[in-house]
């Protein structure tokens, strides 16, 4: 599966790479060809711009990149489903934790990992807690890891919504450079000759903003999505253990409730 993820991500880039050099090229010549009067939209807002589009607009093709892969790698399914979730509180109720195990071991979900991670560690010399304090460190252990590859792609929307900014000032700044150096070998302000590089200054800002604005709200919300699957599995597990816990002390626990009150 990564490997399919790596050629298909490397694939689309390649090709984001070729669209955007041939489609720049092709219209900058239609352009060129047709006169100032038959500028189309894209000449207008995307080719006014200058070469610093280019890489404003792969960034903005690898954010839709990254919100599609991101949807589809936050599914319930592959955090914790319910068939599953519902399994393996059955058999922690029958204190079948071995069977939990296999089961868990069975499923590459996060839940599945995590229980196959953490389940281990019970310690049934302790009916009292079953060992929880160690339980609950392979939690803390479990999950500080993989968060590492969940929010991997999660947070390169935050890394292009603070580089899209950033691409649009560079355009800005080039084309401010380009309006002074204008100025200075014209020797007056003639609209005429300062219009594209008051484009360029424009039209990057403008789109550089465009990508952060749709990266942003993005990001966190997908990664209060991962947040929230992360917590109901870790919630889970701790509600399987509880379960076997209370079911070891039932009895215990029985005899210390008083029959009545005088």
């Amino acid at each position: 599966m990564k490997n399919l993820f790596r050629l298909g991500f490397r694939f689309a880039a390649f090709a984001t790479v070729l669209m955007a050099a041939f489609s720049t090229s092709a219209f900058a010549q239609d352009a060129a060809a047709a006169g100032p009067q038959e500028k189309t939209m894209l000449d207008k807002w995307i080719i006014a711009g200058g070469w610093t589009m280019i890489p404003i607009m792969l960034v903005e093709a690898f954010i839709v990149f990254l919100v599609i892969y991101n949807m589809v790698a936050l599914k319930k399914d592959k955090f914790c489903p319910e068939d599953l979730k519902v399994t393996l509180l059955q058999l922690m109720a029958e204190c079948r934790i071995r069977s939990a195990i296999e089961v868990a071991a069975g499923s590459p979900t996060y839940l599945g990992r995590l229980v196959a991670y953490a389940l281990p560690n019970v310690d049934a010399t302790r009916p009292e807690d079953l060992g929880k304090d160690a339980i609950e460190d392979a939690i803390a252990d479990f999950t500080a890891n993989e968060s590492r590859s969940v929010f991997k792609w999660i947070n390169m929307l935050a890394l292009c919504a603070q580089i899209s900014p950033m691409l649009g000032l560079f355009g800005t700044v080039q084309g401010m450079v380009g309006a002074f150096g204008t100025l200075s070998t014209a020797g007056q302000a003639d609209p005429t000759q300062l219009a594209g590089d008051i484009s360029v200054a424009l039209l990057t800002t403008f789109w550089g903003l465009i990508n952060a604005i749709i990266a942003t709200p993005f990001f966190f919300f997908q990664k209060g999505i991962a947040n929230a699957h992360i917590a109901e599995c870790v919630g889970t597990l701790q509600e399987m253990v509880n379960t076997s816990i209370n079911v070891v002390n039932a009895e215990a626990q029985l005899a210390r409730i008083p029959e009545g009150l005088a």
